[in-house]
């Protein structure tokens, strides 16, 4: 029978990218990765971009319900660590639709929020973040003005 089928799938499959070419609108993390001994980099850092937007370790039935390709993030480059044994610097663009407009909590918790708890990786930490243009300008500021703020 065709269907929802349950399993589990490797997140390179879909979430390593090297072919994509980032976008001025995306959100630009490059994380310092140790993954787990026997975890590729690739997978560990399309893990990374999978935990941090809209992966899951198992296929569910609602995958059919959104446009992956709109949402996820993608790890598009890896670079080895210079001088250090199995660390990897994964790139991950994020697209501007997988985050609530005007929020710094949810953009940070879906980035660095569930992902650092994932035992694929030995050890993980965002070393570097782009935010573009056109996601700081949905930033209305203090509500009472920035002199208030600072007489605070």
């Amino acid at each position: 029978s065709v269907g929802f089928k349950a399993g589990v799938k490797e997140y390179k499959l879909t979430y390593y990218t090297p072919e994509y070419e980032t976008k001025d609108t995306d959100i630009l993390a490059a994380f310092r990765v140790t993954p787990q001994p026997g975890v590729p980099p690739e997978e560990a850092g399309a893990a990374v971009a999978a935990e941090s937007s809209t992966g899951t370790w198992t296929t569910v039935w609602t995958d059919g319900l959104t446009s992956l390709d709109r949402y996820k993030g993608r790890c598009y480059h890896i670079d080895a660590v210079p001088g250090e044994e199995n660390q990897y610097i994964c790139y991950v663009a994020y697209p501007l639709d997988l985050f609530e407009e005007g929020s710094v909590t949810n953009m940070f918790t879906s980035i660095v929020g569930n992902v650092f708890g994932f035992k694929a990786l030995r050890a993980l930490r965002l070393e570097d973040l782009r935010i573009p243009p056109a996601y700081v300008k949905t930033f209305q500021g203090p509500p009472h003005g920035i002199q208030v703020e600072r007489d605070k």
